[in-house]
């Protein structure tokens, strides 16, 4: 099966250049899911169907480097609350779930984010041993007990069954059982996600507990469960504006144990220093910002602009429903610029055409899996966004890399493609399952809530 589009304004965001790539009058040929050329003007190649985008941008479905999708049913919670309460008001919740509960939560979510644009995803799954209460920026406990092992693994199922790619994120959870325990419990699921489909299922990671766990040792756990099983981690650190020296401090478990290498990523990285950012470009680690997400829970703003001075490597994630509510790429990627800009007084030190890139290849760079997505490049999977800026018409686009940023919203998304097959028409999902997503967070949600008590 072949798919010609034609007549697109065309934005590639293509490697090895800050050049955003802008065609005007661009078409693009994708076989077999996968981009088979590209070129400008009228093309010389024939497809089984031919989408005219009639003067419309075609761009790179975005990539959410920091994600958790099973989130999605359980928006507006925790309002008042900066990351510690909400974390309560909402993992609190999920604390009963059962896998049957996480498969349609994640599915839903993962179908919210197709229907918005993002068409790969860094999902943290929420872990087998449930949240428990942080105080003054330490997790106390160890003891809840760990659930079942498909409670992970229905997670990463629900993203395969929307149709998402995904990197499945795990939580090693090494406060619980022996050091063989561990590791056979995370062997476990890193196999289960290597099961699946590797179009789809795009590699496994850890999701780095140093930042809540209280076990000592965690980090060098995680750094060898990243040698063991050759997987990449990304940790939530610096994120909260409590706790701040405690937070710090924990800086060095993850530099002494070795973890401050290509495979490490830094969720949020808010309340850093300037030692820990030196120390971080030295070792070659990058850093996932989520704007949305730090302006909702009052965390702060990163310092992005000093970072990528330094040669650190971001990317963009939405984070979660729960705490970005809508799941608006350009939303976010505006909440970037305007804070970026806030704070240091200086429009150029968060430009669209950067703050683009990071949300597409650049999110995929970090993840390890710009190979296949984040660009529209020969070789790679046609997943692509088509946005008209006329619908609603945003008047004469006088750079149109800029428009694109600052003007669109999920209201000009006329379709989202994966291996181009179109997966949202702009109003509705193509997915068959999901109505019945829908009708079970809607239901099965707000159930668990009046069995335990309803969530702040």
């Amino acid at each position: 099966m072949t798919l010609l589009v034609t007549h697109a304004r065309l934005l590639r965001v293509p490697a090895g250049t800050d050049d955003p790539g802008f065609i005007e009058d661009g078409w693009m040929l994708v076989e077999e899911g996968r981009i088979a050329a590209l070129g400008s003007g009228e093309p010389r190649v024939g497809a089984d169907e031919v989408l005219d985008a009639a003067g419309a941008f075609v761009a790179p479905g975005f990539v959410s480097s920091h994600s958790h999708l099973f989130t999605s049913g359980l928006r507006g919670l925790g309002v008042s609350e900066t990351l510690y309460g909400w974390c309560d008001a909402m993992l609190g919740t999920t604390a009963h779930f059962t896998p049957e509960h996480m498969y349609w939560s994640t599915l839903h979510g993962a179908l919210d984010f197709l229907s918005n644009g993002v068409t790969t995803a860094y999902n943290f799954t929420d872990p087998l041993q449930a949240w428990e209460s942080m105080v003054e920026g330490r997790r106390l406990g160890g003891d809840a007990p760990l659930r079942d092992l498909g409670y992970h693994t229905r997670q990463a199922d629900g993203c395969l069954d929307a149709g998402l790619r995904f990197v499945d994120a795990i939580g090693m959870d090494v406060s619980s059982g022996t050091d063989e325990e561990i590791f056979e419990r995370f062997a476990a699921e890193v196999a289960h996600t290597r099961s699946l489909d590797p179009d789809l299922a795009l590699g496994a990671s850890i999701m780095g507990q140093v930042q809540w766990s209280p076990h000592p040792e965690a980090a060098q756990y995680e750094v060898e469960a990243m040698r063991r099983f050759a997987v990449t981690n990304q940790a939530h650190f610096l994120e909260s504006p409590e706790a701040v020296p405690v937070q710090q401090e924990k800086f060095a478990l993850y530099r002494d144990a070795g973890a401050l290498g290509p495979g490490m990523i830094f969720g949020h990285f808010i309340q850093t220093t300037r030692e820990i950012l030196e120390q971080t470009a030295e070792g070659g680690a990058s850093m996932s910002w989520q704007p949305a997400s730090n302006g909702r829970l009052a965390s702060g703003v990163a310092l992005v602009p000093e970072m990528l001075d330094l040669g650190i490597r971001v990317g963009i994630g939405l984070d979660d429903q729960a705490c970005t509510d809508v799941s608006d790429p350009w939303q976010n990627m505006r909440m970037g610029i305007a804070m970026q800009r806030a704070r240091t007084k200086d429009p150029l030190s968060m430009m669209p055409e950067r703050v683009l890139r990071l949300h597409t290849l650049g999110a995929a760079e970090i993840l390890g899996v710009d190979d296949r997505v984040g660009s529209l490049e020969v070789g790679k999977f046609a997943d692509f966004v088509v946005v008209d800026p006329r619908r609603p018409d945003v008047g004469p686009l006088w750079h149109p890399v800029r428009n694109y940023v600052l003007s669109m919203t999920p209201r000009s998304l006329r379709g989202v493609y994966v291996g181009g097959k179109l997966v949202h028409d702009g109003v509705a999902s193509t997915n068959p399952l999901a109505a019945e997503a829908s009708a079970r967070v809607h239901e099965d949600l707000p159930a668990v809530a009046a069995r335990v008590g309803h969530p702040r």
